[in-house]
């Protein structure tokens, strides 16, 4: 028997998403964003709200990075969840991770992460049902070490998710099944 729980942030795993900017001082910002997902194949939503130093960046720059979070820096990826860049200035350079400049997009590539998205801003959305930040995800680089065979292992890359219930961070690695054939057992 279900019984009703205390929450409407139900859908897990959210992942841990760390969005890059430049300040107007060219300083490197990172915000740890759950919200956020494909919205097509090149397109990425951000939903976050223009309170944020990053959207405020995102727009006065034309451009972003979001890197997927790793196990190995969880205690980073939470400090940038925990600190705004509005009062915080050298956030970043507390966090003790380095950054390279994107060589196609006016935004930080956050070295120590394993995989990253480099994107163009697209627009803000913030009627009502609006969506927040849209991307144009222009180039996906991911270290060597988390590939096989030309593609990421997830297994290797060691993503975290966010969990909305008890507000901890999950591991994710254990490959359970095989999309698009699975299934097929079922449709004889």
């Amino acid at each position: 028997m279900k019984k009703q729980i205390n929450t409407t942030e139900a859908i897990f795993p959210m992942p841990v998403l760390m969005i890059a900017t430049y300040n107007e001082d060219s300083t490197v910002d990172v915000m740890n964003a759950a919200w956020g997902m494909m919205l097509e194949r090149d397109r990425i939503v951000l939903n976050l709200t223009e309170t944020h130093k990053t959207v405020k960046n995102i727009k006065e720059r034309k451009a972003f990075t979001v890197s997927l979070a790793d196990a190995s820096h969880v205690k980073e990826a939470d400090y940038f969840g925990m600190v705004s860049g509005n009062n915080t200035k050298d956030k970043f350079e507390k966090s003790g991770l380095t950054a390279t400049k994107s060589d196609i997009v006016d935004a930080p590539i956050i070295n120590e992460f394993p995989i990253c998205m480099e994107c163009e801003f697209i627009e803000y959305q913030d009627e009502e049902y609006g969506c927040g930040v849209i991307g144009k995800i222009i180039r996906v680089t991911a270290e060597e070490s988390i590939l096989k065979d030309g593609n990421v292992e997830i297994s290797l890359l060691n993503a975290i998710a966010f969990d909305p219930y008890t507000h901890g961070y999950y591991a994710i690695g254990s490959r359970v099944g095989e999309a698009f054939k699975d299934g097929l057992e079922l449709k004889k």
